[in-house]
């Protein structure tokens, strides 16, 4: 899967609003934000969806429903 930047940097952006944003979390999507290509690897999204479902900004996933 890959997901485009345009599209990732809003969910960035909406993540860095949290007031309750731990530094871990921080320095992942500060360097997310920073990247020079116009996608996110499979990993890097796993890494986002993480902090999106830590952060109450997604619900849980459910594996088969992707």
């Amino acid at each position: 899967m890959v997901l485009f930047l345009s599209t990732g940097s809003d969910r960035i952006h909406r993540l860095w609003e949290n007031e309750n944003l731990e530094e871990a979390a921080h320095a992942v999507l500060k360097h997310l934000g920073e990247l020079k290509r116009l996608y996110l690897t499979a990993v890097e999204e796993k890494l986002l969806v993480f902090i999106e479902k830590e952060y109450g900004i997604i619900d849980e996933v459910l594996p088969n429903s992707r």
